[in-house]
């Protein structure tokens, strides 16, 4: 007898059903959005509409300033956990699903388990080399 890894409560496309009805609404959002803005919405022109505006300030100088990398650094580091989290939570719902006396359970729990010690040696590194320093 074939041993599955973990119980399904529904197979095929019926389980599929309700992310469509998601992505469909989340399009059908967007695209009411927009034909509403552009019905709905004023189309007034003339130089005070057309000037740059930045924070309610008259622009000074130019729009071609240099940041330190630093910024950068920092929003990728972020993007990385963010990233694991999002990868953490179909697992979690895989693990809770799998049959306790399954020969799956540790080998699941093994690839997480190497997934977040990657992810702290990656934090390990990053604070070596002072990506979590705000001077």
């Amino acid at each position: 007898m074939h041993e599955t890894p973990f119980i399904l409560a529904s197979t095929g496309l019926a389980a599929y059903i309700t992310v469509m009805m998601l992505i469909s609404m989340a399009i059908t959002f967007a695209v009411v959005n927009i034909a509403a803005s552009l019905v709905i919405g004023p189309r007034r022109t003339g130089a005070v509409k057309e000037t740059t505006y930045e924070s309610g300030m008259e622009p000074i100088g130019t729009a071609r300033k240099r940041f330190n990398v630093r910024f950068y650094i920092i929003a990728v580091t972020f993007l990385l956990f963010d990233v694991e989290v999002i990868f953490l939570y179909p697992w979690a719902v895989t693990y809770a699903n799998i049959d306790p006396s399954s020969a799956y359970q540790p080998v699941f729990l093994g690839r997480v388990l190497f997934f977040m010690a990657t992810t702290v040696v990656a934090y390990l590194y990053g604070y070596r080399k002072g990506v979590f320093r705000f001077d």
